[in-house]
């Protein structure tokens, strides 16, 4: 509640709260204090089922009664405890944000120690020992597997992290780079400058530099409109790894190697985006993460 600005806010719901919960109590002690007359009848709520199976409007059972009792000062004494009454903090003056930060602090003081002394090593001793490799598991399953899998194979769209080939460069420092501040990889749409012909041909072309299934007459006629690609990926298509463009001559295809992906490709583009997690992780854990995934290729 301390996020919002109106002063309003805070009471508005402290009230609506405390009133709700006695309106439940006032109403559970109305329904339950009502008995019959003798020689009364029950009242029915009119609902009739399979002809004779009528529901009754009985009270509650004492013991099911007590139970909501109980529940509604439970409720009281949970909201003097704990916030929940609008900016009111509880007597206790727990929140979320300062369990977090204790366990935060905790684990940095159990941790922190074991992190700062791999920090000191190199990225290559790191993916050599075993405890760290251990740990990088650990990290990578909790902040990469979701996108990269478990087994770091990647998945369409998503680089495969366990063979040698690198979009932005496989040495120990371009992956700490990627991990610390994210990678974005554009590729501009072609298909409104090249036309449904000319994209079929360039792609027909691509496919002939990785040695894949393609027409020769059509690739012929696409190596001259190549030369907007070289750009990124060079005259050769071997790529560039500053720009994480990449390398066409290969058998690795991020989206796949079929005609139709490729034409997809040139004609609508592609935007991939990393999430940077060096403000998320830290030094000493990207340094771990990063060790652990270089490992993955140099198995």
């Amino acid at each position: 509640m301390s996020d919002f600005i109106s002063g309003f806010w805070s009471p508005y719901i402290a009230i609506v709260t405390v009133v709700s919960m006695l309106a439940c109590a006032l109403l559970l002690w109305r329904l339950s204090t009502r008995r019959l007359a003798k020689g009364e009848k029950v009242d029915t709520t009119g609902h009739v089922w399979d002809e004779d199976l009528t529901e009754y409007n009985n009270p509650l059972p004492n013991w099911w009664r007590w139970m909501f009792y109980i529940t509604i000062v439970f409720s009281l004494g949970y909201l003097a405890a704990y916030p929940g009454l609008g900016s009111f903090a509880g007597l206790w003056n727990w929140s979320s944000a300062g369990q977090y930060e204790k366990e935060r602090t905790a684990a940095q003081q159990r941790f922190g120690p074991l992190f700062d002394k791999y920090l000191a090593q190199d990225v290559q001793a790191v993916a050599a020992d075993p405890q760290a490799r251990q740990m990088g598991e650990r990290l990578f399953l909790t902040y990469c597997a979701q996108c990269h899998g478990s087994d770091a194979g990647g998945s369409k769209g998503f680089p495969n992290l366990s063979d040698a080939d690198w979009l932005y460069g496989g040495e120990p420092e371009a992956i700490k780079t990627t991990i610390t501040a994210g990678r974005n990889g554009v590729m501009p749409p072609m298909g409104p400058s090249l036309g449904a012909e000319g994209t079929k041909e360039l792609a027909n072309y691509v496919l002939s530099l990785s040695g894949g299934k393609h027409d020769s007459a059509l690739a012929e006629k696409g190596k001259e409109k190549f030369a907007m690609c070289a750009a990124c990926h060079g005259a050769d298509g071997k790529g560039n790894q500053q720009l994480g463009a990449p390398n066409l001559t290969d058998q690795t295809w991020l989206y796949g190697s079929d005609e139709a992906t490729i034409i997809e490709t040139i004609t609508n583009g592609r935007n991939n985006m990393m999430p940077a997690h060096g403000e998320l992780l830290g030094e000493g854990k990207v340094h771990m993460l990063a060790a652990y995934v270089y490992g993955l290729s140099k198995k």
